[in-house]
């Protein structure tokens, strides 16, 4: 640690801090447009000067670290000051060049009341102007239809440019000309591709990147702002909720170290307009093959007379990806007093059995434990389609490492992931004789820390539990799990794609002793009734009586003969548990629309024409019974870490592994749920998407 004096204010620092860090550690308030604590230093708009005692002129404060001060004559801790008037005078002198060229569009401008250069200009800007010359005109650049730019206003900090290149690690944004001629572009002006793009709107500090969906709905003081969860991957990074009235008008990041840093991906932010897009308002009934119009009532005694009709044995629920644990412990309550073990809430047919233990379905080694791996296995993954804020943390730690990481992927495909990998096959008998690879295999084994990420793709096909279960083995064989390194690192981690599969998987949403699962349910014949909670990523197969409960009128509403409407994401407040095993809350910003209710209330109603009411009548009610059962949920923003013998439990299930190649089962990252169907931005990037991969396959 080193001392250093800021503002007569003595504190003791690490060298490696700039001196920008090390004087808000003091206290201090250091203005900056350039600067970013997650991208390199740039040092390019000097609004961060500070005097430093002994130095001939102010110092860019972002760009030295605090090892590079000198002591004073007689070995004195270095002495920065950040308010004298020399100080002022520069950031006043650094603020009017800024100003020079920037036109006066606060008052139309999509960023005013929470722009960085308009909260600056009040502390160090002047009322006035000493240049007459014409303001610099820049045309304005097509990027794509999310961000939307207005490059007049550009101030040339680089954050996006940055951003691409180091986090997004699609490096489309660059720089041409130098002085008054610089402008940030895409070269050739075609559209950006990478999911994370509109994190570049937050970076900006000026209004030149804006969100193109969100131009001119509202201004920030208009709306009112939900702390809340996402809900589009089974990460579950933490967004901020806008709305006004009953609509929601925009969807921000929210900062949270351990899950998604302050990013999120394209598809969690621009989703809003398919939350009020195709929504379900009231109750419908299938009659004479058509659906009507009806009464809370009328949807409940249909069911209740078709349940009544039909024993336990032919009756069955599937719930789905986007449902919250509440509904599901309420659900699995309803078919377990109506005597009926068919429950799953595995979609996808992904072979997990939370019997061998929380571990064997847990993305293990935690989000933020990755930056901690020192090789990295995929195995039946596109993280980079999956969950691209989690694969952006696999590239920080291959960038961080200076790519001594090494990177390892068995799948079908070969695509961008934005960093260099070793494609090591494209199924299960790649995986089965990885450890007698020379390269790849013997840094495997060498590692302190290793990581196998298994996705979805290696387990919702037949086999799936074979693939696991060979997992496992090469898990223990390279020692990923409870190495002599670090005992306490599990490095065999689920990635999953579906947000609401480990809560479902936490309260045992899988079939009980005689049950069936979802492949087993659908079979012809098989039941008389199936239940399905937001189920809309199945096809119910024509005779059984469909029970739809759900938000949006998709797949699952088509095939429906009863609809009961239910809330959306941003409209109930419901727990999710994230891939890794983190408890998260989302919190309700707007009500649903018409009659549609919060789904958890749904099934408490429907269970008393069913004859077996359920014994709570609140949502706190609800709560203290899920806790009562699964204690660990009660823990929010917790892990609660599973047994690393669970790994032992799953290599003991070997079975027979196909010769059929690893698929992502995100086929369309767009429209990979009911929500993102229903939003009008999406459909448009997926056919952008299409054209895209279109046009390469021609190449």
């Amino acid at each position: 640690m080193t001392k250093i004096i800021v503002d007569d204010t003595e504190i003791e620092v690490s060298p490696e801090l700039t001196i920008l860090q090390a004087c808000e550690e003091a206290g201090a308030e250091i203005p900056r447009f350039c600067f970013h604590e997650r991208l390199s230093i740039a040092g390019n708009c000097r609004m961060c000067l500070v005097e430093v005692k002994g130095a001939p002129k102010p110092v860019a404060s972002c760009a030295m670290n605090v090892r590079d001060l000198r002591p004073g004559p007689e070995g004195q801790p270095p002495v920065v000051f950040t308010r004298t008037p020399l100080v002022k005078k520069a950031r006043e002198g650094v603020m009017e060049f800024l100003l020079i060229n920037h036109p006066l569009d606060c008052p139309i401008c999509d960023q005013g009341g929470e722009c960085d250069l308009q909260d600056q200009a009040m502390a160090y800007g002047v009322d006035s102007s000493r240049f007459h010359e014409n303001k610099r005109a820049v045309e304005d650049k097509y990027i794509g239809p999310l961000v939307k730019t207005i490059m007049t206003r550009c101030i040339h900090c680089t954050r996006c440019i940055r951003f691409a290149t180091e986090v997004a690690g699609v490096p489309e944004l660059g720089a041409i000309g130098r002085g008054e001629d610089m402008e940030i572009t895409t070269y050739l002006e075609s559209a950006m591709t990478s999911e994370l793009q509109g994190n570049v709107i937050d970076l900006c500090p000026v209004g030149a990147l804006t969100s193109a969906p969100y131009a001119f709905q509202a201004r920030p003081w208009e709306l009112n702002k939900t702390e809340s969860i996402d809900v589009m991957d089974a990460l579950c990074a933490n967004i901020r909720v806008d709305s006004r009235d009953t609509e929601v008008m925009r969807i921000l990041p929210r900062t949270h170290e351990e899950v998604n840093e302050e990013w999120i991906s394209d598809k969690s932010r621009f989703v809003w307009d398919g939350i009020r897009s195709q929504r379900l308002d009231r109750p419908y009934l299938r009659e004479n093959g058509r659906l009507r119009p009806a009464s809370w009532p009328e949807a409940f005694a249909a069911i209740a007379e078709r349940v009544k009709a039909s024993g336990p044995e032919r009756i069955g629920a599937i719930a789905g990806d986007l449902a919250g644990v509440e509904e599901m412990f309420a659900l699995k309550d309803l078919m377990g007093r109506l005597g009926t073990g068919h429950i799953d809430c595995r979609q996808d047919g992904a072979r997990l059995d939370p019997a061998l233990g929380r571990a064997s379905y847990l993305f293990n080694a935690t989000v933020a434990g990755i930056e901690d791996a020192d090789a990295i296995l995929i195995v039946g993954s596109n993280p980079r389609l999956e969950c691209p804020v989690l694969n952006a943390r696999i590239r920080k730690t291959w960038l961080a490492s200076g790519g001594a990481v090494p990177v390892g992927l068995v799948l079908g495909d070969q695509p961008d992931l934005t960093y260099p990998y070793q494609h090591l096959g494209a199924g299960p008998d790649s995986l089965a004789g990885l450890t007698g690879s020379k390269d790849f295999g013997k840094a495997l084994k060498q590692a302190a820390r290793p990581l196998i990420v298994v996705g979805q793709g290696a387990l919702a096909r037949e086999d799936g539990a074979a693939v696991m279960a060979e997992a496992a083995r090469l898990a223990r064989e390279v020692g990923a799990v409870a190495p002599k390194a670090d005992p306490d690192w599990n490095g065999l981690s689920i990635l999953h794609t579906a947000a609401a599969r480990v809560g479902g998987l936490d309260i045992g949403f899988v079939p009980g002793t005689g049950g069936r699962d979802v492949a087993a349910m659908l079979a012809p014949g098989a039941l008389d009734i199936v239940y399905l909670l937001g189920a809309d990523e199945i096809t119910v197969p024509e005779g059984p009586f469909v029970i739809y409960q759900g938000s949006h009128g998709d797949r699952g509403a088509h095939r429906a003969d009863v609809i009961l409407p239910g809330a959306a994401f941003t409209e109930k407040s419901a727990t999710f548990v994230n891939t890794e095993g983190r408890v998260q809350v989302t919190r309700r910003s707007v009500f649903p629309p018409g009659d549609a209710r919060e789904d958890w209330a749904i099934l408490r109603a429907l269970s008393d024409p069913l004859g077996h009411k359920l014994p709570y009548d609140s949502l706190a009610a609800l709560r203290a019974a899920l806790y009562e059962a699964h204690p660990h949920l009660a823990a929010l923003d917790g892990i609660a870490p599973g047994e690393a013998t669970a790994a032992d439990a799953a290599a003991e299930r070997r079975g027979k592994l196909a010769k059929l190649a690893f698929k992502s089962t995100i086929e369309d990252f767009y429209l990979s749920n009911a929500v993102a169907r229903a939003s009008t931005v999406m459909a448009q990037l997926s056919a952008m998407a299409l054209e895209r991969q279109t046009l390469e396959a021609a190449e």
